[in-house]
């Protein structure tokens, strides 16, 4: 049978873009090889999904071209996307930092863009291997089926125990089309066993300010037994190289308040101290790495400066990340060079798209990239539905 488009992958991206276009009119068949619509959707935000921020804007984005998001999340913001959320009577609510999760389940999420696609008369086949894509006489051949128009949604391979693969390179090179190369993203550090002071505080978080290569973000950070994680960690993440080092301040202001301690309680060790602002096993493990051996009211502003400046910048190397199996979603993809930023169509190839986290467009934790899965499909599924 015959369509107007082929969208490969049910995410949220290609969920999108085949509502879109079904809507404006197009045929669409959607096709992906797992067995229901929305995986990564189902599992995102502890389940009741994160799907998007009040604060969207084209900075809270990484790729080699920073100004190609702009077009998409202009055209469809986060705005559109919950009076979407709204209209489907889905209830929600901003937990921290602008991020909106559903008061409920994530599976509403999944559930309204099911009947988005439904409404625009979307076929769907699941549980579909599509392992070849063929192109002859203008037409794109996959599973079977033939159309003028492909978008590829199939994602990156962030999460491979949720069917994640690198489909969307293998497509892109396939055509000849440049692929940034893939790096698993907002994903936790490893560090090696020469660094690892704070094994023994395992499961201990505290609210920091995490700086990578000039980027910083303010938020928390978890200690594990393998490294460091937390949102302001996996923030970093997106950002670091291998060989980068990692500064964390644990304690902001630390001077003025390790003066304010030693005038409060001079015969307190820094343990103690510390122990007035942070968990106290954390306390103990930096009082061990700051190594002040005398009673607070011994140490000199020199002493103190030299132990605030530890506490505002503890420094690690990571030897790695945690990899795709822990990357909430993949850097780099398919070139921005080789796309319209309006169409999500490649230049070199006509008729053919990429949309969402195939693209070298990745977004900051906390819906981000859920909003550019939403903006970026309906950009492809305007420009199929429009031909």
């Amino acid at each position: 049978m015959d369509y107007d488009v082929i969208i490969l992958g049910a995410g949220g991206a290609g969920l999108m873009a085949a509502a879109t276009a079904g809507q404006a009119g197009a045929r669409v068949l959607l096709i992906d090889h797992a067995e229901k619509a929305g995986k990564k959707i189902l599992i995102s935000g502890g389940g009741r999904c994160n799907f998007t921020n009040l604060g969207i804007e084209p900075g809270c984005y990484l790729s080699e071209n920073l100004h190609f998001a702009k077009s998409a999340l202009s055209r469809y913001t986060q705005w559109d996307f919950i009076d979407l959320v709204q209209r489907h009577g889905i209830a929600w609510h901003e937990k921290t930092l602008g991020q909106l999760f559903c008061d409920g389940s994530a599976r509403q999420i999944v559930a309204m863009l099911e009947a988005e696609c439904a409404k625009g008369g979307v076929e769907t086949r699941l549980g579909v291997s599509a392992t070849a894509v063929r192109h002859r006489d203008g037409r794109f051949e996959v599973a079977g089926a033939a159309a003028p128009r492909l978008i590829v949604a199939t994602g990156g391979p962030s999460i491979p125990k949720m069917g994640a693969t690198g489909r969307a390179y293998e497509i892109a090179r396939q055509f000849g089309l440049e692929v940034v190369e893939p790096r698993p993203a907002l994903v936790p550090f490893t560090l090696p066993e020469s660094d690892r002071l704070f094994t023994t505080i395992a499961g201990v978080a505290v609210p920091s300010v995490a700086r990578v290569n000039g980027v910083s973000f303010e938020e928390a950070t978890l200690f594990t037994h393998r490294g460091l994680s937390g949102p302001a960690i996996l923030q970093v993440s997106s950002y670091w190289r291998a060989g980068d080092a990692v500064r964390l301040n644990v304690l902001p202001g630390a001077l003025e308040r390790l003066k304010a301690a030693r005038a409060k309680s001079p015969r307190a060790g820094l343990k103690a101290a510390l122990a007035e602002h942070l968990p106290a096993r954390l306390a103990e493990a930096l009082a061990a790495r700051v190594g002040l051996a005398t009673e607070m009211g011994n140490a000199s502003d020199a002493e103190l400066a030299r132990a605030a400046a530890v506490l505002e910048g503890l420094e690690f190397v990571p030897d790695g990340t945690e990899g795709y199996a822990k990357a909430e979603v993949t850097a780099g993809g398919v070139s921005t060079a080789e796309l319209s930023s309006k169409t999500m169509e490649a230049k070199a190839v006509p008729g053919l798209h990429f949309i969402g986290e195939a693209v070298d467009v990745t977004g900051w934790l906390g819906g981000y990239n859920f909003q550019w899965a939403w903006a970026s499909g309906v950009a492809a599924g305007q420009a199929v539905a429009a031909r």
